[in-house]
């Protein structure tokens, strides 16, 4: 039975699906050499987006943000192969080679570093029906809810949501104004079955917050079609859903962005290899946040099922890609897996990545909900990290109203919509800074355990840990601009309304997130502020980002010159 656990991406060669007749080889390249493209020049292969979020966690461009060498692949087509599948971040690619005529050159070539057959990419899958053993439907709400004290008001009406909010303080953040504004969240899933016609994304769409789609699986297909699952939907309602009365996700303000990387009808590895080409994408596209409601550890082929000790955070495709993900500066939240009842008890892949926040489900009472997998890890690091409900949670319906479901699938989300609006709060920490907020605002920080992980985080706290929490309403400064720009000469001049009078620093960063000027203790008056910075003749020609901070807030703004 199927279980779901549940760039601007510029060099994408087409992923073939119907190959089960075809030889396939798996070809490790050496570098990335005898390229147009060069980190010096990133806004050729990364979106302003992706950019600007390196810098502002200080997280240097390098080689595995170049694209897979184009040179290198030209070379490999002129010798009668296919290319299947490229990744950059894995510097690999996947061949449909018909002789051995064929391989004997590929496999000459300087630039491959390995070559070897695998057999156990593509199976032949007969039509199986789709079953979402995922997803319990109730027909009731649970009347056992979570024991928080919520004694401040809500700005929104949460209705039967109401519980799953409240569990970890998200309405809090939205009652000051956080519901994840200007962060993008990308949702890796199997499916947005219809999505762009139900009206609990109505508001997504009036706004323009679906920034688009990518299905990985069968390139140029329709995520919201008929055929397509509808577990994504789900997912993405637990976080953007707005059906006021009835259901509110985590972070309805956000942006997303919706990409198919899981084949609902059957399980192959290959999966593994469409997530991490969907996660490229997410990077490259500028999102902050991945949620991934999937996990990986037996396939239909016995042949390629992972073992427990695969589970070690550095074996499995998909935890390569999650952590290299994380590495570009991503907060990536994966559900734990629903085996926990099953002979294979333990957290699945990419939940198993160390620098993956995994969420295990707890049930409306907060206790621990008995299919949630466990830890720990292989090499005996504690997983989950956090947990929040996964039992009956509510979720948007298809075509309209509310439901119920069970799954880490649900929890995940969950926690991944609370972090966009955290990190809305408090911009200037690092993804994992983040992270590491959110596990030691839960309730198990002391003494956590391989159930439910460092325990039901605390969002409000999560926040106050990190900084005094200054509702967006009464941001301490904002319309910041700055002309001309691109910069022309050897001076910028930054335009700032204050809405109290100020100390601040103006910093500028270049592509590789190194500071190359500032102007640090500029005392600025209530009102309109213009603010000269001189000598900035000695910049390249590039792209910058300009940051003005009082120490608690910060503000940024994109600098061409």
């Amino acid at each position: 039975m199927k279980k779901i656990y549940l760039l601007l991406l510029f060099l994408f060669p087409a992923i073939l699906l119907n190959a089960q007749d075809k030889t396939l080889y798996v070809v490790k390249l050496t570098d990335k050499a005898n390229s147009q493209f060069h980190i010096s020049e990133p806004a050729a292969f990364l979106s302003h987006r992706a950019i600007e979020r390196r810098l502002r966690q200080n997280i240097p461009i390098d080689e595995t943000d170049l694209p897979v060498s184009p040179a290198y692949l030209k070379q490999i087509r002129q010798e009668g192969a296919e290319i299947v599948y490229s990744s950059k971040w894995l510097n690999t690619v996947i061949l449909s080679i018909e002789n051995q005529s064929i391989y004997a050159k590929i496999a000459a070539k300087p630039f491959v570093k390995r070559i070897y057959k695998e057999t156990r990419l593509f199976e032949n899958q007969a039509n199986k029906p789709f079953f979402d053993n995922e997803i319990i439907y109730k027909n009731s709400p649970t009347n056992n809810v979570y024991p928080k004290n919520t004694s401040a008001p809500n700005v929104l009406s949460y209705g039967a949501s109401f519980n799953q909010v409240n569990m970890i303080a998200a309405n809090q953040l939205h009652n000051l104004g956080y519901m994840g504004q200007g962060f993008t969240i990308a949702v890796i899933d199997a499916g947005f079955k219809s999505a762009n016609t139900m009206a609990a994304f109505d508001s997504l769409r009036a706004n323009n917050r679906i920034l688009g789609t990518q299905d990985f699986v069968s390139p140029g297909n329709n995520v919201y079609q008929n055929t397509m699952s509808s577990h994504g939907t789900y997912v993405l309602s637990t976080m953007a859903g707005w059906l006021p009365g009835q259901l509110i996700g985590t972070a309805p303000h956000a942006n997303y962005w919706l990409l198919r990387s899981e084949d609902a009808t059957a399980e192959y590895l290959m999966e593994e290899y469409y997530w991490v080409k969907a996660a490229e994408f997410a990077d490259s596209a500028g999102a902050d946040i991945i949620n991934s409601s999937l996990g990986y550890t037996l396939f239909d082929n016995p042949a390629e099922n992972h073992t427990y000790a695969d589970m070690d955070g550095n074996t499995t495709v998909i935890t390569k890609g999650a952590d290299r993900a994380a590495s570009k500066g991503i907060l990536v939240v994966s559900s734990a897996g629903n085996s926990g009842n099953n002979p294979w008890k333990y957290i699945s892949a990419p939940a198993d990545g160390d620098s993956v926040l995994t969420v295990g489900a707890v049930n409306a009472a907060g206790i621990y909900a008995g299919f949630s997998s466990i830890g720990p890890t292989y090499d005996g690091r504690t997983k989950p990290d956090v947990s929040a409900q996964g039992a009956g949670c509510v979720l948007a319906k298809i075509p309209t109203g509310i439901t119920q479901g069970d799954g880490t699938s649900f929890s995940s989300p969950i926690i991944a919509g609370a972090a966009a609006c955290l990190w809305q709060a408090n911009p200037t920490y690092s993804a994992q800074e983040i992270i590491h907020a959110i596990k030691q605002s839960a309730t198990l920080n002391s003494n956590p355990n391989n159930q439910i992980g460092w325990g039901i985080p605390d969002f409000l706290a999560a926040s106050s840990k990190l900084t005094v929490i200054i509702p967006q309403e009464t941001d301490p400064f904002d319309r910041l601009t700055a002309y001309p720009n691109p910069i022309l000469n050897d001076q910028l001049m930054v335009a700032l309304e204050l809405n109290n009078p100020e100390t601040i620093d103006i910093r500028i960063y270049n592509s590789y997130g190194r500071e190359v000027f500032a102007k640090t203790g500029v005392k600025l008056a209530q009102g309109k502020n213009l603010i000269a910075l001189n000598q900035l003749d000695a910049l390249n020609k590039g792209i910058y980002m300009l940051q003005v901070s009082d120490g608690y807030y910060v503000q940024t703004l994109k600098l061409l010159k």
